[in-house]
């Protein structure tokens, strides 16, 4: 296939995924967040449209069983600054509803609002992902993602046009972002989102390099625990075991708390995910 591919983060042998296809509608993203897990591709902060998209999504649309459930998107978002002025991922949509395809929209871009008449009427859910709600945070971390504040409420929106909505609390920052656990997971629950995703931050050698520059001083405390005590899983450096298990646990106690639905992945804790998915996909149910 040309443009949908099946879902596959590199292998990773901790994936609980179900069984799904992905569809990028652009190459690169220009979030420019620090900790992204797809710098791998290249020139990857300079986002560019993909020739013939529509076409080649029709062509692979006809290999794939019906009904099957596609992620938008695992390596980009599908709305970036550039689809306000293309609508690729628009015309994306609308082909993939018209194929009775089952649709999971992983965004960071508030601009997801002018899809809603699209969304609302395919078999559809969206996850939107947030990691702090720290303004001054999230300038370093995501530098040219919307604003927290401005992805709640589009959260909210969401939730008002019953489009099922979830929200990817990713990656959880130790010593950085994870203070803020309580009060995410609240803001989470207050939005009407009715589930959770969460993992812990992964480093890889860009993203270790660009947090180091970011918070120097967060980084020294860092390096230890994941560079000594932690340990290397698909390419990417991991907290010790007890340590995830520590902040994910946080965040099930809150989400409990909250009556929210819980999932995580690549983690190696598949019993903290409380519903069937951990990726959201359930909220189709």
């Amino acid at each position: 296939m040309q443009v949908i591919r099946e879902f596959d983060p590199w292998d990773g042998k901790l994936c609980t995924c179900p069984d799904k296809y992905s569809l990028n509608p652009y190459t690169g993203c220009d979030h420019r967040c620090i900790y992204c897990y797809a710098t791998y591709i290249p020139n990857f902060f300079r986002p560019r449209r993909k020739k013939d998209l529509v076409e080649r999504v029709k062509k692979d649309l006809k290999k794939i069983p019906e009904s099957s459930l596609i992620s938008l998107s695992n390596s980009s978002d599908p709305y970036l600054k550039m689809d306000k002025e293309y609508k690729d991922t628009r015309r994306c949509l609308k082909v993939l509803k018209k194929n009775g395809m089952k649709i999971l929209v992983v965004t960071k871009g508030v601009h997801v609002k002018r899809d809603i008449d699209i969304l609302k009427r395919a078999d559809c859910a969206v996850t939107v992902s947030l990691c702090t709600i720290d303004e001054e945070v999230k300038k370093k971390l995501e530098p040219n993602a919307p604003s927290p504040k401005k992805r709640l409420e589009i959260i909210r929106q969401l939730v008002k046009e019953d489009i099922p909505t979830g929200v990817r609390f990713d990656p959880i920052f130790p010593e950085l972002t994870e203070q803020e656990i309580p009060e995410i997971v609240k803001k989470i629950s207050e939005t009407g989102a009715k589930h959770v995703v969460s993992s812990t931050l992964k480093l890889r050698g860009d993203s270790w390099k660009k947090l180091k520059l970011a918070f120097p001083e967060k980084a020294q405390e860092l390096e230890k625990e994941y560079f000594k005590e932690g340990e290397k899983i698909d390419n990417s450096r991991y907290l010790p075991e007890e340590k995830r298990l520590h902040i994910l646990k946080k965040v099930v106690e809150e989400c409990e708390e909250e009556g929210l639905s819980f999932g995580t992945c690549r983690e190696g804790f598949p019993s903290l995910t409380t519903p069937n998915s951990c990726d959201g996909s359930h909220l189709f149910e």
